[in-house]
């Protein structure tokens, strides 16, 4: 490929002499030959450089593709069937942990947990009056238990209709940013229904694949080099985790590390390839 670049370079300059500052170095040669002679030197010291660089690369040891993927990547479901009043994210958009991604409009899941109180202090009065009237033997055993069971029936329905108007928001369990929106501003969802898809980009894992009779000296704390394609970096990494399980078919065993430092640059997606000193 190399080569035939240069003969390009050289057929576009046909009509000017292409040793004119060669100062008679190869005035002894013919042209053709000449030509041939300085095509191959160049060739030559070009294909050198480039296994030179290669070279430096795996001086290092073994190379291996890596990819770097989210610790935490998980979907945000509706809970509850209601219309979205807000949604404060979009598309790439970076959110802290704690923060309301998705405001439902709750109207009536509200009004049903007034109902449900209202019923509890309702029937709490009747089973504090029936105790007294049964320490006046006024009333008998069953009535009692009857309202007993109907005031914990009501405190049920209570926490009940807490927890539905608790799901009319969507907060952050973790810090991260939104890979994608699956729902709009006023839309009506129902239950289990995506809306968004998010990741913790802060904690990034190195995923490799690696040889399963690495596993006669390889462990987690081992130290080794990764150079990520998008960036053009080297990062310090450290194995983490050994998978339990190697693949009978291409007889590889999955393995997790952990680059070392803050590194913004870094995305969810990226990939490299990772050097280690194979003993």
């Amino acid at each position: 490929m190399i080569p035939g670049i240069i003969v390009k370079l050289f057929n576009q300059r046909q009509q000017s002499n292409p040793f004119a500052n060669c100062n008679g170095v190869f005035d002894f040669l013919p042209v053709s030959l000449a030509r041939f002679t300085l095509l191959f030197l160049l060739s030559t010291f070009l294909i050198l450089g480039f296994g030179k660089a290669h070279a430096e690369d795996l001086q290092s040891g073994e190379a291996i593709r890596v990819l770097l993927i989210p610790k935490t990547e998980t979907i945000f479901s509706s809970e509850i069937a209601a219309n979205i009043n807000n949604i404060t994210v979009d598309f790439g958009d970076r959110f802290r942990k704690g923060d309301k991604l998705i405001t439902f409009g709750c109207e009536m899941y509200k009004a049903d947990l007034k109902k449900a109180k209202a019923e509890l202090s309702e029937a709490t009065n009747i089973n504090t009056v029936n105790t007294r009237l049964e320490k006046l033997k006024s009333i008998s055993t069953l009535e009692v238990a009857v309202s007993v069971a109907r005031m914990d029936r009501a405190k049920a329905e209570v926490e009940l209709r807490k927890t539905q108007v608790s799901k009319c928001q969507v907060k952050a369990p973790f810090s991260g940013r939104v890979i994608k929106r699956s729902a709009n501003l006023f839309q009506y969802v129902m239950p289990g229904q995506p809306l968004l898809e998010v990741i913790d980009d802060r904690n990034l894992t190195v995923q490799i694949f690696v040889p399963s009779n690495w596993l006669s000296w390889i462990k987690p704390g081992i130290a080794f080099t990764v150079k990520i394609d998008e960036t053009n970096k080297k990062y310090d990494a450290k194995i983490t985790t050994l998978g339990a399980r190697v693949d009978q078919v291409s007889q590889s065993l999955q393995i997790r590390a952990k680059i070392k430092g803050a590194h913004n640059e870094l995305l969810a997606g990226m990939s490299g390839t990772a050097f280690f000193k194979v003993k």
